[in-house]
């Protein structure tokens, strides 16, 4: 019981941690997916909707401050597929990947030059921030909200792919890019929606993490969004469920890790297990062999 108690909220927090990232992992897999670029400006999306909400809960009550953040994140997410991506979708894709490269380092400094380089203190958000006991372990609610709130938010996701008009067209999107083109679907309104549910993820998985973790710099997107990454390929980059699974595993072993106290080297772990996995099944763990076309 001692041994449970003690490790509990170590447990407990890889589980909440996986939800986070999955919820930021599902965006870069859907890009990839449709557009087959690593949208790597995702995590400073991610640090910029932790901004909003700082600077906005400063102006307003809190109730209008969450739903204002998620907005101004979608707005952002939409407007760098609108400026940096899509004037490039006929360029070599090593084109579009230094934009999202650029576009990165754009948030991360526009972030430096609005906060001063100073760490903001996120807002207490009332009962997800308050403090529960389970089983003798002290954690805050939001540990426990996190991997519901997830699995919800995937479920309702899958059935947004595979029951609507939008969904099919994201599928046929995925599978043929060109041929979905010719068969009449409006490619930009696919990629537009697909930046837009992904940027929305990132913005309720940047309200749980930094509930969590209450400091906000302009390279705390850095690390989730690397973590994430690593997630979606580790569970097969384009495969929902994948990143999904992959961004829990990562979560909980990271934990344990820490709970060791080998907390040095948690990060280390899952970059090394990126490799790892690479070596042995490039295509991750629930990943589609790449078939040439002639």
């Amino acid at each position: 019981m001692e041994w449970i108690t003690r490790n509990l909220p170590y447990l407990m927090a890889g589980v909440s941690v996986g939800g986070q990232y999955a919820l930021i992992a599902i965006g870069y897999t859907m890009v990839y997916g449709i557009l087959r670029l690593i949208n790597f400006a995702h995590g400073d999306i991610f640090m910029v909707a932790g901004l909003v909400m700082v600077y906005a809960v400063t102006a307003m009550p809190i109730y209008i401050a969450i739903p204002l953040m998620i907005v101004v994140t979608v707005l952002l997410g939409f407007l760098v597929e609108r400026v940096a991506y899509k004037p490039l979708r006929s360029a070599p894709r090593m084109s579009i990947m230094i934009s999202a490269i650029g576009v990165s380092y754009l948030l991360q400094n526009m972030a430096l030059y609005v906060t001063g380089g100073l760490s903001q203190q996120y807002p207490t958000v009332p009962w997800i921030s308050d403090t529960v006991t389970v089983l003798g372990a002290t954690t805050k609610r939001v540990t426990l909200i996190t991997p519901v709130l997830t699995i919800i938010l995937v479920v309702a996701l899958v059935l947004l792919i595979k029951k609507t008009k939008i969904g099919m067209a994201m599928r046929a999107a995925s599978r043929d890019f060109e041929t979905s083109q010719l068969m009449g679907i409006k490619i930009n309104s696919v990629i537009s929606m697909t930046f837009i549910i992904g940027t929305f993820l990132a913005a309720v998985g940047s309200l749980l993490f930094f509930t969590n973790y209450t400091g906000v710099t302009p390279t705390a997107g850095a690390m989730p969004g690397l973590k994430a990454f690593v997630a979606a390929v580790f569970g097969g980059i384009g495969s929902i469920p994948g990143a999904v699974i992959g961004a829990f595993i990562i979560g909980i072993c990271e934990n344990i890790i820490k709970g060791l106290g080998w907390t040095t080297f948690s990060d280390a772990f899952t970059f090394a297990l990126l490799i790892v996995i690479l070596i042995a099944k490039p295509t991750g763990l629930f990943g589609e062999k790449a078939t040439d076309k002639v």
